[in-house]
C-alpha cells in the first residue's frame, strides 16, 4: 500500500513539474544523429587494415579508457574533427571546444572514471563499434560506490583518423539516474513494478 501511495505521489509530482517545465521535450532524439550521419556520409574514411586505422582505434581506446584532465586538455583537439558530433545519451555536442568542456565537467564531477574495452568492430559502411565496460565513481552520486555499466560507442573517423561522429549507447538509467537520491528510488520502484 505504501508503495502505491509513493508511486502515485511520484507520478503527481512528475506531472506537475513536467507540466510546468520550460525545458522543451525532444520528440525526435535521433534527429541530430541522423543529421550528422547525413552530413558526413561522403566524408573520406580510413582504409580498413591500414596502420592509420589501427592508430586511430588505439587513440580512442587510450583516451576514453583512462580519461584524465591533462588528456582532455591536450588530446580532444587532436582526436575530434572541427565539426565533430558527440552524443553520450545525456547531451549532444558539436565541435572539439564543446566536447572538451563537457569532458572537463564530467571529470570534475567524478572521483574516478575508466572504460575497459572488450572489442572493436568495423561495419561495412565505415563505422566502428567500441564495446566497453565503464566504471565510474561520482563525487555526489552514489558517493563512494563504483557504478559499473556496459555500453557501446559508435565512431566514424575522417580520412585523417579524427572523430566525426561519437555516439554512445549505454543505460544511463541504471548507470546514473538510479543512484540519484530521491529520483533513484522512484526509478527503481517503477522498474520493479514493470
Amino acid at each position: 500500500m505504501a508503495l502505491r501511495i509513493s508511486l502515485v505521489l511520484l507520478a503527481v509530482i512528475l506531472l506537475v513539474v513536467g507540466g510546468c517545465s520550460t525545458v522543451p521535450r525532444n520528440s525526435n532524439p535521433a534527429a541530430a544523429f541522423l543529421e550528422a550521419t547525413e552530413q558526413f556520409k561522403t566524408e573520406g574514411n580510413l582504409t580498413p587494415g591500414s596502420p592509420e586505422e589501427a592508430q586511430a582505434i588505439e587513440r580512442v581506446k587510450v583516451f576514453l579508457g583512462r580519461m584524465t584532465l591533462d588528456a582532455v586538455n591536450t588530446e580532444v583537439p587532436r582526436l575530434y574533427a572541427a565539426n565533430a558530433y558527440l552524443n553520450d545519451t545525456l547531451k549532444t555536442l558539436h565541435g572539439p571546444q564543446q566536447i572538451q568542456e563537457y569532458f572537463r565537467q564530467t571529470l570534475d564531477a567524478a572521483e574516478s572514471f575508466t572504460a575497459d574495452f572488450q572489442d572493436v568492430t568495423r561495419s561495412q559502411d565505415g563505422y566502428y563499434y567500441f564495446r566497453w565496460i565503464m566504471k565510474v565513481r561520482m563525487k555526489k552520486v552514489a558517493k563512494g560506490e563504483t557504478i559499473t555499466t556496459p555500453g557501446i560507442t559508435l565512431v566514424r573517423f575522417d580520412k585523417t583518423g579524427r572523430i566525426l561522429i561519437h555516439q554512445d549507447y549505454w543505460d544511463s538509467t541504471s548507470g546514473l539516474f538510479e543512484h540519484v537520491p530521491g529520483l533513484g528510488y522512484g526509478i527503481r520502484a517503477i522498474k520493479a513494478r514493470l
